[in-house]
């Protein structure tokens, strides 16, 4: 009988060095920008802790004409399938998939791609064991989600388009996937219906940007900045691992966007 893994069972992941440039990143309002070598330490940060989980982790050089191109998930979905390269709906980063493309289809023997002309980050796409859930936003539009709700059908899967909620940038910005049966996400987005079979872990008032979690095989990667998420976690009886965020937060990123993550057969 084939072993049934979760969701969140990870061996390999691809990371992007933070260029110089980083400090250029995309960010909402007039927010100060962070530092080279703050988003640097953390990065550095973030990939030890995947290691420790048991991942093998790629780490791809830095890309100085692309100061967003630390974050890897939004030009690019996988699965242990294949992968799907997407078209970003922010003019700046829609080059950033050409980059990634030749490492992934090095990787995998099935590589699509997002059909013109729809839209599609994948900072709105996140998986669960009852499919994949695509959320609309400024980033990916619905044309770009129907036609990715195509290319997961075609490397056999499922997915459904779901809502965000207004002002927040991405989907997973506002939820993310703790284990099997478990959510969590901000109040806004609590009684989404696409939340309706799962249980739901809801962050504190004024902790809105912890919703973006990472859970890696038997860990769950939180930011330090958010100390009521992580004790209600804690007391949950989740395995936290805390980490500093306070620089990508200033380009408007959390911790799932910072890597590429999958289950590789035969590792």
């Amino acid at each position: 009988m084939a072993q049934i893994r979760s969701i969140y069972e990870f061996n390999s992941a691809i990371v992007r060095e933070p260029s110089t440039s980083v400090v250029n990143g995309l960010r909402s309002g007039d927010r100060v920008g962070p530092t080279y070598e703050g988003v640097k330490a953390e990065h550095d940060a973030y990939i030890a802790a995947v290691w420790n989980a048991g991942v093998e982790v790629t780490v791809l050089p830095p890309l100085e004409a692309f100061p967003d191109s630390i974050f890897v998930e939004d030009p690019a979905l996988v699965f242990t399938e294949g992968a799907i390269l997407l078209r970003s709906g922010t003019p700046s980063r829609v080059h950033e998939t050409a980059e990634i493309g030749p490492v992934l289809r090095a990787m995998f023997e099935t590589v699509l791609e997002l059909p013109a002309p729809g839209q599609a980050d994948g900072g709105d796409v996140m998986y669960t064991p009852k499919g994949v859930l695509i959320g609309l936003s400024a980033r990916t539009d619905k044309t770009g989600a129907e036609a990715l709700v195509c290319c997961i059908e075609q490397i056999g899967g499922r997915a459904q388009i779901a809502e965000t909620p207004r002002g927040v940038l991405h989907f997973k910005t506002a939820c993310s996937l703790l284990d099997d049966e478990t959510v969590i996400s901000t109040a806004a987005l609590a009684d989404a219906a696409v939340f309706s079979d799962f249980r739901q872990i809801v962050v504190p008032e004024g902790e809105e940007p912890a919703a973006n979690v990472l859970r890696v095989n038997d860990i769950v990667l939180v930011s330090s900045n958010y100390p009521r998420t992580i004790e209600m976690l804690d007391k949950q009886g989740y395995e936290v691992v805390p980490l500093k965020t306070a620089e990508i937060e200033k380009i408007d990123a959390g911790l799932s966007c910072m890597s590429l993550r999958w289950y590789r057969k035969g590792k």
